[in-house]
């Protein structure tokens, strides 16, 4: 069973950064993902990456401001969050595909972590 545990969540101002970390059990080859769940809203696509990392997707709402990034030796990826509005608040999710092509749907990825909070005051 693998284990993904997110951190780096918090309560930051509109327009602030933070960085998230998404931490895997196991190494794999799969693409990898973020999600997000707002208050009263379903969870939504956030960002994907390939093993590589030379492959990326945004969903437009983030685009320009977020950045995700991984490094493969430490079964670690990231996202790097700037210029924070107050829609951005939510509890983000890192989630690992099941397969290595990326994807914007969440049944198309097998592996969960617990998520982290992020809130954003105006």
């Amino acid at each position: 069973q693998v284990q993904l545990v997110e951190s780096g969540g918090g309560l930051v101002q509109a327009g602030g950064s933070l960085r998230l970390s998404c931490t895997s059990s196991a190494r794999t080859l799969n693409a990898m993902g973020w999600f997000r769940s707002g208050p009263g809203k379903e969870r939504e696509f956030v960002a994907a990456i390939r093993w590589t990392g030379s492959l990326t997707a945004y969903a437009d709402s983030v685009k320009g401001r977020f950045t995700i990034s991984r490094d493969n030796a430490k079964n670690t990826m990231f996202l790097q969050i700037n210029n924070l509005k107050p829609e951005d608040t939510g509890i983000y999710y890192c989630a690992r595909a099941r397969a290595v092509s990326m994807s914007r749907k969440s049944e198309d990825y097998e592996y969960w972590g617990q998520g982290t909070q992020v809130t954003v005051s105006s």
